[in-house]
């Protein structure tokens, strides 16, 4: 991993979790850094969300602290915002911060009181520990039903010298634009704007986290963050910003790619890929409908090439086509040429889907340019078992 300067890490536990595993965790640049942020459009947010959107409006777009806690989601309770509010304030006292310079996050289980006081009392040893080499500790106690640490990075080499980007993100249910995280953290140690910064995320998001579907299901505390610290001294002229804006998608896209490989249950990622519509707005329909069918996700959790489900997705996006029009591939194996069966071996094709990646791909011969990509994932019987015993 490529972490970029200027940020200390650190996590604990602090009693919120069922399970003694850390449960709370902080990202502190060393001074305050421009920052951007996009939250779910769920109409039942979490308080933290609300008061991150709030902070990061009064500060003009600084960030001073991260507070991030999991196993409660701060949602649906009568005392949220006073939870949200006291925790950021501990951090602030904490760290000599105004309050509005500290970004709450919450992640876990929804309508459950949480208890300020576990965390208040956590906050002194997170600052204690703070440090440069503890991301991957803060990555690791963001996860709730995740199986595994999702995190990325990249370097670039700029004429004035190297510019990190590093990412980490939790999300296995509850996935679904916009927005699809659940919870993610990316940062640069580049000098940029909050403006330009805004800019950023809005492009990146809509080529991963917002092309991103596990089961349908969107949540109250989805929040993305990107941060620059500006620590390598590094100002990207208007050539490298592009440039910039490329490798943090790509960033991005890696996070949202784990987290549909990891989606609850699976044991498949899925990307589907529509390509030659009139416009990319159709494509993503077409995408989004393909990668949320219940019914092409269990085909290709068995390994069915089952085309026709495809096809049958992709006629109910609102999209207008001709079916003769369009072509299928299944693991780069044509199934469908012009809204008909192609000839393919269905033994060797269920053998390639038997991989662990599966690649869809739905051509509009007489369309357009308009492409797009969503990720998604196999839908299992593991799915039900998670989620039916979530509480307990």
């Amino acid at each position: 991993m490529k972490i970029p300067l200027g940020y200390r890490f650190s996590s604990t536990y602090a009693g919120i979790r069922k399970v003694e595993k850390d449960d709370v965790a902080l990202i502190v640049p060393d001074q305050p850094v421009n920052a951007a942020a996009v939250f779910t459009t769920n109409m039942v947010q979490a308080a933290p969300v609300r008061l991150a959107r709030k902070n990061l409006k009064v500060s003009k777009g600084k960030v001073g602290a991260v507070l991030i806690n999991a196993g409660n989601a701060n949602c649906a309770t009568q005392t949220g915002d006073k939870v949200a509010e006291t925790c950021c304030k501990s951090v602030a006292r904490a760290l000599k911060l105004a309050p509005q310079l500290v970004f709450p996050a919450s992640t876990g289980v929804i309508g459950v009181e949480m208890n300020a006081a576990l965390v208040t009392k956590a906050v002194p040893k997170l600052v204690e520990e703070l440090s440069a080499d503890k991301f991957e500790a803060v990555a690791t106690a963001i996860m709730t039903t995740d199986t595994r640490v999702k995190t990325a990075s990249e370097e670039v080499q700029f004429s004035d010298g190297t510019v990190r980007v590093a990412g980490m993100t939790k999300g296995s249910g509850m996935i679904h634009p916009n927005l699809a995280t659940t919870l993610a953290f990316v940062m640069t140690d580049a000098v940029v704007s909050a403006t330009a910064l805004r800019q950023m995320i809005v492009a990146g998001v809509a080529r991963s986290f917002n092309s991103l579907t596990v089961d349908g299901d969107m949540s109250t505390n989805d929040t993305m963050l990107l941060m620059a610290s500006g620590a390598s001294r590094i100002k990207p002229n208007e050539k490298e910003r592009k440039v910039l804006q490329e490798v943090t998608t790509w960033v991005m896209e890696s996070l949202a790619e784990q987290i549909a490989a990891d989606g609850e249950g699976a044991r498949k990622l899925i990307v589907v890929r529509a390509v030659g519509f009139k416009t990319t707005d159709d494509a993503r329909r077409i995408a989004r409908a393909i990668a949320n069918s219940p019914l092409v996700k269990t085909a290709i959790a068995g390994s069915d090439p089952n085309w026709g489900r495809i096809l049958s997705a992709a006629g109910y996006a609102g999209v207008t086509f001709d079916p003769r029009d369009i072509d299928i591939e299944l693991q780069r194996t044509a199934v469908c040429r012009g809204g008909l069966a192609a000839d393919f071996s269905e033994a060797e094709l269920k053998q390639k889907l038997d991989e662990a990646e599966v690649r869809i791909r739905i051509v509009h011969k007489r369309g357009g340019k308009g492409e797009a990509r969503f990720f998604t994932c196999d839908l299992t019987e593991g799915y039900i078992q998670i989620n039916g015993s979530y509480r307990t």
